[in-house]
């Protein structure tokens, strides 16, 4: 077979193309230069230079293939390429009726912008990572978000609520044949999130008001405040505060409208309904009163109005929320924790919340402020859920009025004490909800022990995104 060449050019090597189908060969050669990043660091030369003729033969900026211009950098010299970044990795809706060449050229297209998304989010390198580093990252990692066909956020496990859906007004969905694979992408972005800021020197980017400024709140960075913040003071300190608290306000933001329609008690129709205009039932007093029209007149005669009820049960309900502070729970701590503050600004809502590891906490004198209670933890160390039992067991003084939340990923030392008071909770009447993992990803294990167990009993683990428990807790306070 002859061997032609693309024109490349002035200055620049050739596009090989070694067979009939030369846009095919410019996309192999973007995604052969994209594996050899991935997986070694050292440039190759003549990929380089042949991805270089490809990137501009198609009129895409050369900064694509710049390792060290983020997708920020990218977009603000050339906007137009914004809309083309959303929805990216989802199927083109229109793919033009001049045949399959054109579908090619797109694809192409995309193979370029998509392996600047990739190389920017998973060449990760190795050492230390400045602030402006993790930053730059997030930030790349949002826009694979978006070109996923999801919100910023919304795969990584920091930005609970973050529901995946077509992204900007540019976005065209999420492919059907990613469904199986998103999933498993958030995940692996939290890993990797998580070990570049492992990788800061947190201590001294909190020292510096301009570089601190700098840094993106996220479930990753809040842990290692969360575990540092002992070891913090004056400036430090203060900036660590600060970025707890945007966090916890971005979060509980999502989880608000989340929570906005929980039910503030049932209609107590044992209370007759108070008979005020604003109460006035028009449509059931229209109809009760049809058999008094008057066909001549062409009048509706009234003798009886009918009003709405609007009084409501006026017993509180209790809602007592365990939380394992044991390093392995640090999300779902954070979660629950905020989402517990929202509950407790409910009407008719008595919350109480306790935190354990091998020790436990009473932290409902602050439940109303998750910033504080936060502040309060101890992340890390072993796990014994038989003291928490001892702090949760009284404040059940009305079983069937009482629903007792507990997350954990339930590898405890003395599995079957605690089971079995567990069990009495649940025969009591109380509503015992146990919880695996409450985080955006949904990503965490539950001992099998445990689990099976809990089926048994009639009360099976909730495990995955915050929503389920938010419904769980919807439902029963209904």
């Amino acid at each position: 077979m002859t061997e032609h060449t693309t024109t490349p050019p002035p200055g620049h090597a050739p596009v090989p193309d070694t067979g009939t189908d030369p846009l095919a060969n410019r996309r192999q050669v973007l995604y052969w230069r994209l594996l050899a990043r991935l997986f070694d660091h050292e440039e190759q030369t003549a990929l380089e230079s042949a991805s270089l003729a490809v990137v501009e033969d198609i009129g895409l900026p050369p900064a694509l293939l710049d390792p060290h211009a983020s997708v920020d950098s990218v977009v603000q010299r050339h906007p137009e390429l914004a809309a083309e970044f959303d929805g990216l990795m989802a199927p083109d809706p229109d793919p033009g009726t001049d045949g399959g060449a054109r579908d090619r050229a797109a694809e192409v297209r995309r193979a370029a912008l998509a392996s600047k998304l990739l190389l920017g989010v998973f060449a990760a390198g190795s050492g230390t990572v400045t602030a402006g580093q993790l930053a730059r990252w997030q930030s790349d990692a949002g826009w694979l978000e978006r070109a996923l066909g999801c919100e910023p956020g919304g795969l990584r496990g920091g930005r609970p609520g973050a529901a995946a859906g077509p992204a900007g007004t540019g976005g065209r969905g999420t492919a059907p044949g990613l469904g199986r694979l998103i999933p498993e992408i958030g995940p692996e972005l939290g890993a990797i999130e998580a070990d570049l800021v492992r990788r800061m020197h947190l201590r001294e980017v909190l020292a510096d008001p301009r570089l601190a400024a700098r840094l993106t709140p996220s479930m990753s960075l809040i842990e290692q405040l969360l575990r540092d913040k002992n070891n913090l003071s004056g400036v430090a300190l203060a900036n660590a505060k600060a970025l707890i608290r945007r966090f916890v306000d971005e979060v509980a933001e999502v989880l608000r409208t989340q929570v906005a329609k929980a039910a503030a008690g049932v209609l107590d129709r044992s209370v007759p309904p108070k008979r005020v205009f604003r109460n006035l039932d028009l449509d059931r007093t229209v109809w009760k009163n049809l058999t008094n029209w008057d066909p001549e007149e062409e009048r509706l005669y009234v003798d009886r109005l009918y009003y709405r009820h609007t009084a409501r049960r006026t017993t509180p309900q209790r809602l007592v929320v365990v939380v394992d502070q044991s390093g392995s729970m640090v999300d779902s701590m954070v979660n629950c924790t905020i989402l517990a503050s929202i509950f407790a600004g409910l009407p008719k809502v008595d919350v109480h919340l306790i935190a354990y590891d091998t020790q436990a906490l009473d932290l409902t004198p602050w439940v109303h402020d998750p910033f504080e209670t936060l502040l309060r933890t101890t992340l890390g160390g072993g796990t014994d859920g038989t003291v928490a039992m001892a702090l949760a067991q009284p404040k059940i003084a009305e079983p069937r009025n009482t629903v007792v939340v507990w997350i954990s990923d339930f590898y405890e030392w003395r599995h079957e004490q605690l089971f079995e008071s567990m069990a009495a909770v649940h025969r009591s009447g109380a509503r015992f909800i146990p919880v695996g993992s409450v985080t955006s990803s949904g990503r965490g294990s539950v001992n099998p022990w445990f689990r099976e167990r809990f089926k048994d009993l009639g009360t099976p683990v909730v495990s995955g995104h915050i929503r389920k428990l938010v419904h769980e807790l919807k439902t029963f306070l209904a």
